[in-house]
């Protein structure tokens, strides 16, 4: 078969996912680069990291923009240029088995989202929301099956929260995954993608934002520990824990208060 023609794991043609890649990197290119501003640590790690098996935890900011930003800094560190993305690496796609899960809905939500799930997308049913209101699923095996197989077949990008929402406590599911197949786990941190653009991602908010990505190393994870023990790690090195949204609460409070005698000493004046 010629290579043109070749398929993933999940019978799609790699030049179609790499054309879908190369499309809308180009198109969310001069946002990331000149509507807004970059600023990523620790990128390049992922010059060093093994072909499969590597699964990449984060918070989550937006639907599509935090996804499209990992695109660009994996893509440009991978041609080694790491830390930065003003030399596009995506127009190379040196590799193509990066996978992300992401919520079904969301990914059939209009054609655009449709077209966006062919770079990668790993979908699954949320088995705790459904259109905006509390439900409860059964997990659905083939899906989970899926990630399995994207996980042995590559790297594969997910948001142990399940949404946008800071500080929310992490899913079961992903410690799970992590358990059974022991795979090496890179934590990022991502910060100014819910001050630059809308929900969605799609569009922006305020422009001149510092759009922030932290690459943490692998974490060594106990494997004889629960999974929920696991899973608290996972989110202690997100910076997602409830130690995390108290000492953030509390640096709000002190900028508060630091400001409030500035504040008086200028209406003294």
């Amino acid at each position: 078969m010629m290579p043109l023609f070749k398929k993933n794991i999940f019978g799609q043609k790699i030049f179609v996912k790499k054309l879908i890649i190369r499309l809308f990197g180009t198109l969310v290119y001069p946002r990331f680069n000149w509507t807004h501003k970059p600023k990523i640590k620790g990128a390049e790690l992922f010059m060093h990291l093994p072909d499969s098996n590597v699964i990449i935890v984060s918070n989550h900011q937006t639907y599509f923009a935090d996804v499209s930003f990992f695109f660009h800094v994996i893509h440009a560190a991978l041609v080694g240029k790491p830390n930065q993305i003003k030399r596009p690496g995506f127009l190379r796609c040196k590799k193509h088995n990066i996978y992300y899960v992401a919520a079904e809905e969301t990914m059939k939500s209009g054609f655009l989202p449709k077209l966006l799930a062919l770079s990668g997308a790993v979908t699954v049913n949320r088995t705790w929301r459904a259109n905006g209101q509390n439900v409860r699923r059964k997990v659905d095996k083939s899906e989970t099956q899926n990630i399995d197989k994207a996980l042995n077949y590559g790297w594969v990008i997910t948001f142990p929260q399940g949404t946008t929402t800071p500080y929310a406590p992490g899913r079961l599911g992903t410690a799970i995954l992590i358990k059974k197949h022991k795979p090496v786990v890179v934590p990022v941190v991502i910060d100014g993608f819910r001050r630059a653009f809308d929900k969605k991602g799609l569009k922006n908010k305020k422009k001149r934002s510092t759009l922030k990505m932290t690459v943490k190393p692998p974490l060594d994870i106990d494997y004889s520990h629960t999974v929920e023990d696991i899973l608290k790690q996972i989110m202690d090195a997100i910076e997602q824990s409830p130690s995390h949204n108290k000492l953030e609460r509390i640096k709000q409070e002190s900028a508060k208060n630091d400001s409030t005698p500035a504040e008086n000493e200028s209406d003294q004046l």
